[in-house]
Parts: structure tokens; sequence; C-alpha cells
């Protein structure tokens, strides 16, 4: 028997699987959830990161790779193979499954993770910028909220999957950004600060 928490997300991934879906919104759904989508959108995230921030810009890319990075391995190479949830498409009755899926577990959403991670690292630099800036870090927001929903659309994950890996994605964000931080006030900045004062002495 099911406890009521997972009685809860089977009830909302079939709402959100079955009864809340429209052929129109099908196809869109499937193109949100490809993950060869990924690359052209963290290429654009790159660019525009270039754009705006010039000499830093590789070190803030760095550091949304490593973002990433950290978001997938979490969610795929430890939670997947530790929490071993059966997909809803191979464990329910009467999914609508949209694209083809391999037999892997389910818990938690690296699609979710990752595009959420993205999401992260371009608030954190860019939420308190000039109105281009919003509008790009709203827009990757609502590019991660896309992504996220459609996995449970296509039928492939429980919302339960999809919320837990968007608190992986969020808070390897924060966790590098917090580490970066760390480094630069603690480490980096104080020995520059040393050479400089090696120099003039």
């Amino acid at each position: 028997m099911m406890a009521p928490i997972e009685q809860a997300d089977v009830w909302l991934f079939r709402l959100l699987n079955h009864d809340l879906v429209h052929p129109v919104a099908d196809d869109l759904m499937v193109f949100l959830t490809n993950g060869r989508l990924s690359w052209p959108v963290f290429i654009l995230v790159a660019l525009f990161i270039v754009a705006r921030k010039g000499r830093n810009a590789f070190l803030l890319i760095f550091f949304a790779l490593l973002a990433v990075g950290l978001a997938d391995f979490v969610a795929s190479g430890i939670l997947k193979p530790l929490v071993q949830r059966i997909r809803p498409c191979f464990a329910l009755d009467h999914v609508r499954l949209l694209i083809h899926q391999p037999h892997s577990y389910s818990f938690a959403s690296s699609h979710a993770a990752n595009s959420s991670a993205v999401a992260a690292v371009t608030w954190i630099y860019f939420h308190r910028g000039v109105l281009v800036e919003k509008l790009f870090t709203a827009l990757m927001i609502l590019y991660a909220l896309a992504v996220s929903y459609s996995r449970i659309y296509v039928g492939v994950h429980y919302p339960g999957d999809v919320l837990a890996g968007m608190v992986i994605g969020t808070g390897s964000a924060l966790f590098i950004y917090l580490l970066f931080s760390w480094l630069l006030k603690n480490i980096i900045q104080p020995r520059q600060m040393r050479q400089g004062n090696s120099a003039h002495g």
C-alpha cells in the first residue's frame, strides 16, 4: 500500500499527464523535454554571459558548468541508484508516454536539476541587473519550469521527481556560489593582497 505522499504524487501525475493535456501541447512538450535542446540553450546562456560580463565571463561559465555537473551527479549518480524508483510509464497503467524512454530510474529528475541549476546561476548574477538582464533571468526561469513540467507531461517522471530535481539544481548553484565566494574572500583575495604588498615592499 502506497504512503499518502506517494498517493498524492501519483494522483497529481495522472492529473497532469492524462487530464490536463491538449494535442497542441504534445509537440511542444516533446520538444522541450528533448535533451538535444539543452545544448543550444546552454550556448545561448554562455553567449549572454560573455556579452554582459566581458573578461569575467569565463569564470562565471565555469561556475555554471560546475553547478550543472554537481546537480546531475546528485540526481543521476547518487539518488537514482539509491532510491531506485520505477518511472511512472513503467509502474502505472494508462500513462500517456510521448517519447521513447529506456528503463532507468525516476527519482530525481536530472532534466529538472540541470535546467534549474542554469536558471539559478542566471538569477544569482543577473536578477539585480539592467532590464535586459532581468528579462533574460525571467526567461531562463520559465525555461527551467517548462522543461521540468514537460517531464511529467510526457510520462517519464512523477511531480515529486521533478520537484526534487529543481531543489537539487537550485541548491547546487547556491552551493557552488557560496564555495566560490568563500574561496575568493578567504584565499584568493588575501593571496593577491600579500603579493601586491610584496611587490611594493
